[in-house]
């Protein structure tokens, strides 16, 4: 399974939290690592967006075929991630639209085992795969991808 964690891109400050758009910085950003990524896409890529305003928007330069979740909200625990993106047996590919610190601690737990408060910037691509090798699951960090080195 490849599971795939794009944090959303440079978005406005202010409240209502869940209504915040994109900066034109975002824009560009999202647009970027939209390009980079359809050039490398998985076959059948579920795409997989928390129900900000932000994360929609960064998910849209990408795609208009994706899900809103809300376990993918700001707020939600890890264990809500991974339950809606079915990591690791869900099979096939998901890309995961969503926030921090949520998609860092995640991103964590992958790759050492245990949640941390690991950043991941503003409209940066995470990209991991799980595999079996020699009876033992293992999971692999192929790409990360910051908007910036686009």
């Amino acid at each position: 399974m490849d599971l795939l964690l794009w944090r959303h891109a440079e978005a406005v400050e202010g409240l209502p939290d869940s209504t915040r758009e994109l900066t034109e910085r975002g824009v560009r950003q999202a647009h970027k690592v939209a390009e980079w990524l359809e050039s490398r896409r998985p076959k059948k890529l579920r795409v997989l967006v928390s129900p900000t305003v932000r994360t929609r928007q960064t998910a849209s330069a990408f795609t208009k075929d994706f899900e809103i979740v809300p376990a993918l909200g700001p707020g939600n625990d890890i264990s809500s991630i991974l339950g809606a993106c079915g990591w690791p047996g869900g099979g096939g590919s998901v890309l995961v639209v969503g926030h921090q610190p949520e998609l860092g601690r995640l991103a964590a737990l992958l790759l050492s085992g245990q949640e941390a408060d690991w950043t991941i910037k503003k409209g940066a691509l995470w990209w991991f795969s799980n595999r079996v090798r020699d009876d033992e699951t293992q999971t692999v960090l192929r790409v990360v991808m910051p908007a910036d080195l686009v």
